[in-house]
């Protein structure tokens, strides 16, 4: 889905919120600072200790309750402490890795780390949740309640989230909202669905072993490699023949090794790749089904079959009142045409899926396309060495956490 921008409406003077997205603009030069200082240094996994220190010295003087993980995991967790009495308490998400690869654009801020980059905008997320923090500190006394800001390593593939509710994170909160910006939706809009908004993400390992040979002689041999091709072939067939179609699964062999030269029947033949489902009932019946389907196939040939399935990211599920809250946040602060409803969920998998298993909780998109890309679609998306952002909808963000969080308090 690709909207077309239009001139966004903004709240009436009388609501709490009007003066959000002026309040979240004259901070985007902060903001964009903040986002390319860490995008110069990006950090990998649990362990982002530079980025953690940039964190605490931008939350310095806000009267915060500030909480500070280790080496290991260098987390943030920071309160704000409502001056309106009891209250619910909200959590406000971003997480703060980087990506595994380089970086291939030619901004003047590029990474300079080798093998390192943010490339899924996880350096924006943490940018804009310091910007809301010092909106929100700044109205403390309409507050009944808190806010928490949860700053979380480890996204890309580590579990960061896993380890933080471990650790008492979502101790007392009673929803959770988190961000996550996209280069191909029009800058300026946001995007939501209620119930699976983001799919599961596993592994998976086949080792067929059969017995090796001269290539002349087949038929003294176990050839895994034919073997393996049924395999492929089957687990299309598994996907199209066993699954409904309206609660599909992904299964892509993305990894196919055997033999070591041209005149050798190899003993062995490895396959590997990913499943990612947008339910649980469809996940684990893929999961049962896969060594099924292998463990046939091999055996009809003479051949055995190891199978090992890694279970990865659930399956991240939206609250459909905290996205209601959302898209109503969305329309006054942005526009009321600047919303949308996803259609369906995207294939890509998130551990803020831990958080939403345990709490109502809501991941909205927002839209960062490039102002000199006409169609949105055909942006590097996240995960591209070339990936850019607009960095003025990082405001918007901005306003989006803050006028979440005090609708979510009563405020608004």
């Amino acid at each position: 889905m690709n909207p077309t921008p239009t001139t966004a409406s903004v709240p009436t003077a009388s609501s709490p919120l009007a003066t959000v997205p002026a309040e979240a603009r004259d901070l985007l030069d902060e903001v964009v600072a903040l986002r390319r200082d860490i995008h110069r240094h990006p950090e990998l996994g649990l362990a982002n200790p530079r980025t953690r220190d940039l964190i605490v010295a931008a939350l310095d003087g806000l009267g915060l309750e500030v909480s500070v993980g280790g080496d290991e995991l260098t987390s943030v967790v920071a309160d704000l402490v409502g001056g309106g009495g009891d209250g619910p308490t909200v959590l406000l998400r971003a997480d703060t890795d980087a990506l595994p690869m380089d970086e291939d654009t030619d901004v003047d801020f590029r990474s300079c780390v080798p093998g390192a980059a943010h490339a899924c905008g996880h350096d924006a997320h943490v940018a804009m949740l310091v910007g809301a923090a010092r909106l929100l500190a700044a109205r403390r006394d309409e507050l009944a309640g808190r806010v928490r800001f949860m700053f979380q390593p480890g996204e890309e593939g580590f579990g960061g989230a896993v380890e933080m509710v471990a650790a008492g994170v979502l101790d007392g909160v009673d929803a959770a909202y988190a961000l996550h910006i996209t280069p191909n939706i029009p800058a300026g809009f946001a995007a939501s669905r209620p119930g699976s908004i983001m799919a599961s993400a596993d592994t998976f390992h086949i080792e067929i072993v059969g017995r090796g040979g001269h290539a002349s002689t087949p038929h003294f041999c176990c050839d895994p490699v034919p073997v393996a091709a049924e395999v492929i072939t089957g687990l299309q067939t598994l996907v199209t023949r066993e699954l409904n179609a309206f609660d599909p699964a992904v299964v892509s062999v993305t990894r196919v090794q055997a033999g070591t030269t041209t005149n050798v029947i190899p003993e062995r033949a490895v396959l590997e790749g990913t499943i990612r489902a947008v339910s649980e009932t469809t996940r684990l019946h893929v999961h049962e089904a896969l060594p099924r389907l292998v463990g046939s196939v091999a055996a009809a040939h003479g051949a055995e079959a190891d199978v090992r399935v890694d279970a990865g990211y659930p399956v991240t599920v939206n609250d459909a009142g905290a996205v209601d809250l959302v898209a109503g946040v969305a329309r006054r602060v942005l526009g009321e045409d600047r919303w949308f409803e996803l259609p369906a969920p995207v294939m890509g998998a998130e551990d803020f899926s831990y958080v939403t298993a345990k709490v109502p909780g809501a991941m909205t998109f927002l839209g960062v396309c490039p102002d000199d890309i006409a169609d949105s679609l055909t942006a590097p998306p996240c995960h591209s060495n070339r990936m850019r952002l607009h960095e003025p909808a990082l405001a918007d963000g901005v306003a989006l956490h803050v006028a979440t969080a005090l609708t979510a308090l009563g405020v608004a």
